[in-house]
């Protein structure tokens, strides 16, 4: 019991460590952190203030919606108090004869306060109006008025804003938990799988990918997060990717991969991070958005590929089954990149009458009337 909690309590340090040293977090966020601002360089989010209000956390905005409605109201609500002040409308019963108060019903700052409110939520229950007597008075209500539809504009705006983000787009594109290096068509490939958990398409679509790491140049310079493009590709390209069932990204291991040096025994030896990209346009909103994630050396199995995961069921319908989406089985793979472009010709570890392979025991050969001319999802 003992050794058991102790190898729990060593996986989550050890899992806090691999998040900590992170650029780039699985779900997208980065790790990273400004020093040494200058103050007047603070200034600067308040320039471009509406970025900052929708990029602020939920918590903050429902407390800064709180704080413009209350604060404003209160504030009225002391404006008003001063004009009923002012006027002698709080003087009660010793109220002179034929006196006409600025507004009605007013005799003290819970009133006032109450006539703010009032005023400007539109609310009017009759108890108390401005009689017309105090010029003032007819100024103020149509400040308030106006400053009211300011802040219903800009509160509605932000709100609607945050909840529109093209990110929260991005939390229904998942990608796999590993990367695995294995042959297909003929290559050496990394493989990584991603999947849209919407109906909607992403227009436009664009994989691309950066291995983040520390090199040193010839000069002795040392460069923390070295960037190199990586690129990958689907059987349809690496544009405009028709993103409606579960893609497999390929990255070729060719002389020009950052890849081609490593081998099955060095790669969780290296440091690394790979970081990979998915812009596209979605469907229903037409806004931008991007999805990103990482994998370090560890989440790369070498030798590996992935369970298949589309079928067809007995109604004619192409079914996904997720509960394989990240699963893999080892295959038969060359010890690194090198050996396998060296073997040249790589067919001699797969004969012919070699089963190839991974069978989708899902999968079922069905008819399909050739009336039934759309496909459902």
């Amino acid at each position: 019991m003992f050794r058991f909690i102790q190898k729990r309590i060593h996986d989550h340090l050890a899992e806090r460590r691999i998040r900590r040293s992170r650029l780039v977090a699985k779900d997208g966020r980065c790790n990273i952190e400004f020093g040494n601002i200058e103050y007047h360089n603070h200034f600067a989010f308040l320039k471009d203030f509406w970025t900052t209000f929708v990029e602020i956390r939920w918590r903050f905005m429902i407390l800064l919606f709180i704080a413009s409605f209350t604060g404003s109201w209160f504030i009225f609500g002391l404006l008003w108090y001063w004009i009923a002040k002012s006027n002698g409308d709080l003087m009660g019963a010793n109220l002179p004869k034929g006196h006409i108060p600025c507004v009605a019903n007013i005799n003290g700052l819970t009133t006032a306060f109450l006539y703010s409110l009032e005023t400007q939520t539109t609310i009017g229950y009759g108890g108390r109006a401005v009689t017309g007597h105090c010029a003032g008075a007819v100024a103020l209500i149509i400040i308030q008025s106006l400053i009211g539809a300011i802040i219903n504009c800009f509160m509605c705006g932000v709100i609607l804003a945050k909840i529109s983000l093209p990110k929260k787009r991005a939390k229904t594109i998942t990608f796999s938990e590993t990367a695995v290096i294995c042959q297909k068509k003929g290559s050496l490939c990394l493989q990584i799988r991603v999947a849209n958990m919407r109906k909607t398409l992403l227009i436009g679509s664009q994989i691309y990918g950066k291995l983040l790491r520390t090199t040193i140049t010839p000069e002795g310079e040392t460069i923390i997060m070295d960037q190199v493009n990586i690129d990958f590709v689907v059987d349809a390209g690496k544009n405009n990717l028709f993103f409606i069932c579960p893609l497999t990204l390929c990255h070729i291991i060719d002389k020009t991969s950052p890849f081609f040096e490593m081998a099955a025994d060095t790669l969780h030896q290296q440091e690394f991070e790979l970081v990979v990209f998915l812009d596209g346009t979605a469907e229903s909103t037409s806004s931008a958005c991007q999805v990103r994630t990482s994998f370090i050396p560890q989440e790369i199995q070498w030798g590996y590929s992935f369970l298949p995961i589309i079928s067809r069921t007995k109604g004619g319908k192409y079914r996904i089954d997720f509960s394989n989406f990240s699963k893999t089985v080892p295959v038969a793979t060359p010890h690194c990149a090198l050996c396998f472009h060296n073997e040249g010709h790589h067919h001699q570890h797969h004969p012919h009458n070699e089963k190839r392979g991974i069978d989708n025991e899902g999968f079922e050969v069905i008819d399909i009337d050739d009336s039934a001319d759309v496909t459902m999802m």
